[in-house]
C-alpha cells in the first residue's frame, strides 16, 4: 500500500526530490525578485522606449518657445553675367557689344513674433503634452514591477505544477509496479494494472505539459530581461496573511483617482486636446509680426549701381476667410478632445475596477489560502482512507489513483493561491500608483534562497 512520503503542508515537495534541489543550491546562489528587477530596469526594451518617448516629448517645449523669439538670418549671393548685344543704333549705325561682369549681394534680416495667438497656445499645450509624457513614463515603471512579478512568480507557479506532475508520475509509477506485481500473485485483476497503466501514461503526458509551460514561463520572463541564466528563488512556508491597510476599498479608490498615473496622463492628454482648439480658432485671429535688415549689393557692371539699404517693418495679417478650413479643423480639434474626455473617463473606470478587484483579490486569497491548507490535510486522509478501504476490498484501484490525483492537486491548488495573494497585493498598489522597489522588498522578504527554480539548461 502505498504511503505519504513526505508530512508537511508541502507534501510535493516529495523526498525523492528533494536532493537536486540541494545539490542545485550548493552549486549557484538564486535571484531573488529583486535582483530580477533590476536586472529588468537596465534590460527591459519597454521601458527604454517609454523613457526615449519622454525625451523625445520633451523637446516640443523649446520648439514652441521658439515660435515667439526672434529669428536672424543671412543671405547671400553671387552672380557671373555674360551679355553680348548687337544692332542698330538711332543713327543708322551697326553696333556689337559684349558685357561680363559679377553682381554680389547680402542681406541681413531679424523677425520677431509680436502677437500671434496660436504660438501662444502652442507653448502652453507644450507643457501638457510633456506631462502627459511623464505621467506615462512613470506609469511605465510602475508597469514593470509588474510584469517583472508576475513573470517572476509565474516560472515559481509552473515550476510547482511541474514538482506536483513528477510526484504524481513517481507515484503512478509505484502503483503500476504494486499491481503487477499483485496480479502476477493473482490478487487483483488485469483491470486494475490497466488502471494503473492509464493513469501512469496519463501523468507523464501531463508533466511533459508543464515542462512545455516551465519552459514558456522563463520565455516570459526572458522577454522582459533578457536572456538570464540563473536560478531562482522560490517561496518560502512563511508568508503573512494579512488584508489591506487601511481595510477600506473606498480609500483606496480615491487615493487611486488622485495618484494613478495613468489617470493624470489621461487628464493632461484631454488639457492639450482642449488647448488644441484653441490653437485652430486662432485661425480667425490676426497676427503681427516686425521685420528689420540691411541690404547690401554690389556689381562690376560698367553702368551698374552699388547700394547700401536698411529697413524695418510691421507685417500685419487678418484673415478673412479661407474656404472654410479653420472652421473645419476647429470642429475636428473639439471631437478630439471629447473623445480625449472619453478617454478619461474610461482610465477612471478601468483604475477603480483594477482598485476593487485587487482588493477583493486579496481578501479572498487570504480565505482561499487558508481553505487550500484544511484542503490538503483532507485529500491527504482521504487517501489514507481509500488505501486502507483498497486493501479490505471496499475500495478500487481507481478510487485509490483518483484520491491520489486529488492530494497532488489541492497541493498544487495551495501554491498558486499563496501566488495569487502576492500579485493581488500588487496590482492593488499598481492601481493607486503607490507601487515602488520598497513594496517588493516586502514580497521578496518571503522567499528563500534554499529552494530554488533551476534555469532551463538550453
Amino acid at each position: 500500500m502505498m504511503r505519504p512520503l513526505c508530512r508537511t503542508l508541502r507534501p510535493l515537495l516529495l523526498c525523492s526530490l528533494m536532493l537536486p534541489a540541494v545539490l542545485w543550491t550548493a552549486q549557484a546562489s538564486a535571484a531573488d525578485l529583486l535582483d530580477i528587477y533590476d536586472l529588468a530596469v537596465r534590460s527591459d526594451p519597454t521601458l527604454r522606449e517609454e523613457e526615449q518617448t519622454l525625451y523625445a516629448t520633451r523637446e516640443a517645449k523649446p520648439q514652441a518657445r521658439a515660435l515667439l523669439l526672434p529669428n536672424f538670418g543671412i543671405s547671400g549671393s553671387v552672380e557671373y553675367t555674360d551679355v553680348e548685344s548687337s544692332g542698330r543704333s538711332q543713327l543708322g549705325n551697326d553696333f556689337s557689344r559684349q558685357d561680363e561682369f559679377q553682381s554680389r549681394t547680402a542681406s541681413a534680416v531679424v523677425s520677431q513674433s509680436l502677437y500671434n495667438r496660436g504660438d501662444w497656445m502652442r507653448l502652453s499645450q507644450a507643457d501638457d503634452t510633456i506631462a502627459q509624457a511623464q505621467a506615462q513614463y512613470q506609469n511605465a515603471q510602475i508597469d514593470l514591477m509588474v510584469r517583472t512579478t508576475e513573470a517572476y512568480f509565474g516560472v515559481l507557479r509552473a515550476s510547482d505544477l511541474v514538482r506536483v506532475r513528477e510526484a504524481l508520475v513517481a507515484a503512478d509509477e509505484r502503483q503500476l509496479e504494486q499491481s503487477k506485481q499483485r496480479f502476477e500473485v493473482g490478487l487483483v485483476a488485469i483491470t486494475d494494472v490497466n488502471d494503473n497503466q492509464a493513469a501512469y501514461d496519463r501523468s507523464r503526458a501531463d508533466l511533459i505539459t508543464a515542462r512545455n509551460g516551465l519552459d514558456n514561463a522563463w520565455e516570459a520572463l526572458r522577454r522582459i530581461v533578457g536572456p538570464v541564466q540563473v536560478p531562482l528563488a522560490r517561496l518560502g512556508d512563511r508568508l503573512p496573511l494579512s488584508p489591506p491597510q487601511p481595510n477600506d476599498i473606498d480609500v483606496w479608490a480615491e487615493t487611486a483617482l488622485a495618484n494613478n498615473y495613468g489617470i493624470a496622463a489621461a487628464k493632461a492628454a484631454a488639457e492639450a486636446a482642449r488647448k488644441g482648439i484653441e490653437i485652430e480658432r486662432s485661425g480667425y485671429y490676426p497676427s503681427l509680426d516686425m521685420q528689420a535688415g540691411y541690404d547690401l549689393s554690389r556689381t562690376e557692371q560698367e553702368f551698374g549701381t552699388d547700394t547700401d539699404s536698411g529697413f524695418i517693418g510691421l507685417n500685419v495679417n487678418i484673415p478673412i476667410y479661407q474656404g472654410g478650413a479653420v472652421a473645419s479643423r476647429t470642429r475636428q480639434a473639439g471631437h478630439e478632445f471629447r473623445a480625449a474626455q472619453d478617454r478619461l473617463d474610461q482610465q477612471r473606470r478601468a483604475v477603480i475596477n483594477q482598485v476593487k478587484d485587487s482588493f477583493r483579490g486579496i481578501l479572498s486569497s487570504i480565505s482561499d489560502v487558508k481553505a487550500r491548507q484544511a484542503a490538503i490535510v483532507s485529500a491527504r486522509s482521504s487517501l489514507e482512507s481509500t488505501e486502507a478501504g483498497l486493501e479490505v476490498g471496499t475500495r478500487t484501484q481507481v478510487d485509490v489513483l483518483n484520491a491520489q490525483r486529488n492530494l497532488f492537486q489541492a497541493e498544487f491548488d495551495y501554491l498558486s493561491a499563496r501566488y495569487d495573494y502576492i500579485i493581488n497585493g500588487i496590482l492593488l498598489h499598481q492601481a493607486t500608483s503607490t507601487l515602488t522597489r520598497d513594496v517588493l522588498a516586502k514580497g521578496n522578504a518571503w522567499l528563500t534562497n534554499a529552494d530554488q527554480v533551476p534555469p532551463p539548461s538550453y
